[in-house]
């Protein structure tokens, strides 16, 4: 019976940790509904699928310009008339051509570590390799004789505004020649919403039938950070589901996903940055993601009614647009005070979310009181032992007993080793007799197992862990342990590859880990006892391409268990005697 447990043990252990993002935190299964949807609405509407109408998404002049060259970043500003946005956490311009938002920096974050790192460019032009931008238009009727602006309308300045800013409005106009005219309000906070107003005015003798859109374009899919670890890509709360759309499924399905909703979101998120577009939540809306081969990944939205503008009146269409970064706290500060349904679940907290949120915002306490996330996560090491004290006394209670019968038990096979009936009724009754549980050794890696990937996701996933130090040279826990025993440690000037980083704090989980094993009852069987004793070295190895934070964690709470085992061994062994 111990020679399963610790076979089972040994595979929960490394299995979870080898596949635990492919069983855990895989994407939620595709809706195929929706695709057979679309696809049924591509056959019911034929040739409308092209045209620009109401009924249908529009590959056409309101989204896609003419395949060009690609152009420098540089090239590209200055092909085109701009009005600047300067705020404390963004800088950058909108394009008066067409209308978007495709210049955008992110002030409060660099590319690296380096004192004198590039600080993050999220949003570009969309001429240009890492194009992606913000942009909002109208669309009419495919027989309606008047003009809607499209992504070659120059739009002018109206209120004399030169700069965008935390604390000042501009206005952008545009005329058509047959009595309409189209106003863009724009504002932003000192964070990273914005907030847009578009009105028309009909001038004209005659009724109009019109309707907005916004869009998030991305011009190419960018490197993945995570595989299955998170979703980076088209996203959204719809009709109160979280979609997520992979890039490689969009864009090989040729699919146009549409979906209706009465609240909620859409945008394409990156592993810390999004943007995200957020009609008025009282409105409902259509939206719709596709791909098309020259204009790239498409996540886009319109009012699901149209409006009707009559003579001499005008309409005021109210939405909002997020571009920044993921930061738990403000985008929780943004779903409570303008009632964006979800509006958290743009960071991927995972199936764990129940657990990995509540996690976050204990360790962003513990920050907040002590000034180090390492510090914060060793605080909440120590409370989490402390909550499963119980239970974990328990199954150490019994791990001692069952080393202490380990002579016992050795007699009982040597007895019946030719009658494996016999040996396991007559084991059963000494585990009865000593009240003693075989299977209690699994249970301390039961209990971490959900705050193992509670708390590794959230460093991989939370803006706040990123760059984010311990001591010494752990200077972000986001990420592996810089240090490897292959160079000493740095004393001899050799770079290994990156599988043979194996540093400081992975060495000291593992002899943590080896520690741990011998307070337990060794297997019988000495072929087990030789894999068992090599599982430390095998888990270190793993564990040294983990964040530095996750080992920390985990050799925290190896020395905690540690010095519980002892304790509880040493009691029970003079009860004993």
């Amino acid at each position: 019976m111990e020679s399963k447990n610790l076979i089972l043990a040994i595979t929960l252990s490394v299995g979870i940790l080898l596949i635990w993002s492919i069983l855990f935190e895989a994407p939620p299964i595709e809706d195929t509904s929706i695709i057979n949807q679309a696809t049924e609405i591509k056959k019911e509407e034929g040739k409308k699928e092209t045209d620009l109408d109401f009924n249908s998404f529009d590959i056409g002049e309101t989204i896609v310009k003419s395949s060009e060259d690609i152009l420098s970043l540089d090239e590209s500003l200055k092909n085109s008339q701009r009005i600047k946005i300067k705020t404390p956490s963004l800088s950058g311009s909108i394009n008066l051509q067409g209308l978007k938002i495709d210049d955008l920096v992110l002030e409060k974050y660099n590319k690296t570590l380096e004192a004198d790192s590039e600080k993050i460019r999220f949003l570009s032009p969309g001429d240009t390799r890492d194009g992606l931008e913000i942009s909002f238009g109208w669309i009419k009727p495919k027989d309606s004789s008047f003009d809607v602006p499209d992504s070659k309308s120059l739009w002018s300045i109206s209120n004399n505004s030169t700069t965008l800013d935390e604390n000042n409005e501009i206005i952008l106009e545009w005329s058509n020649n047959s009595g309409q005219i189209f106003q863009t309000f724009i504002s932003v906070d000192k964070d990273y919403l914005f907030n847009i107003k578009q009105v028309v005015k009909n001038n004209s003798s005659e009724e109009i039938i019109i309707n907005n859109n916004s869009k998030v374009i991305r011009k190419e899919a960018p490197q993945l950070s995570g595989m299955f670890i998170l979703h980076e890509g088209p996203i959204g709360v719809l009709q109160e589901e979280l979609e997520l759309i992979d890039y490689d499924d969009l864009k090989e399905d040729k699919d146009v996903l549409n979906y209706e909703s009465d609240n909620g979101w859409i945008g394409i998120t990156d592993k810390y940055w999004l943007a995200a577009l957020i009609p008025d939540q009282n409105i409902p809306f259509k939206s719709i993601y596709a791909y098309d081969d020259n204009l790239g990944y498409v996540a886009y939205f319109r009012s699901l009614d149209s409006y009707s503008v009559k003579p001499n009146t005008k309409i005021e269409i109210d939405s909002k647009v997020f571009a920044g970064a993921k930061e738990a706290d403000l985008l929780d500060l943004y779903q409570e005070k303008y009632n964006i349904y979800n509006f958290d679940l743009a960071i991927d907290w995972g199936w764990f979310y129940f657990i990995t949120k509540p996690l976050f915002y204990a360790i962003s306490y513990f920050y907040q009181l002590f000034g180090n996330f390492g510090i914060a996560i060793i605080i909440l090491t120590v409370i989490t032992r402390i909550v499963f004290f119980p239970l974990a006394n328990w199954s150490f209670v019994s791990m001692a007993k069952m080393k202490l019968l380990q002579p016992e038990m050795t007699r009982i096979k040597d007895l019946y080793k030719d009658d494996r009936q016999q040996q396991q009724q007559a084991l059963m009754a000494l585990y009865k007799k000593e009240k003693v549980n075989p299977v209690s050794g699994c249970l301390p890696i039961l209990i971490q197992i959900p705050f193992f990937f509670a708390i590794y996701k959230m460093l991989f996933i939370s803006i706040e862990m990123r760059h984010a130090p311990f001591y010494g040279w752990i200077e972000d826990l986001s990420v592996k342990d810089p240090t490897t025993i292959f160079n000493l440690f740095g004393l001899i000037p050799w770079d290994p590859p990156s599988f043979m980083i194996i540093g400081i704090w992975p060495i000291l989980m593992g002899l943590t880990m080896y520690l741990q094993q011998k307070l337990n009852p060794a297997p019988p069987d000495p072929i087990q006892a030789k894999i068992f004793s090599f599982f430390p070295l095998f888990i270190t190895i793993l564990l040294s391409q983990f964040a530095a934070g996750l080992v920390i964690y985990w050799t925290t709470n190896n020395i905690l268990s540690i010095l519980q085992q002892w304790i509880i061994t040493r009691r029970t062994k003079i009860k004993t005697n």
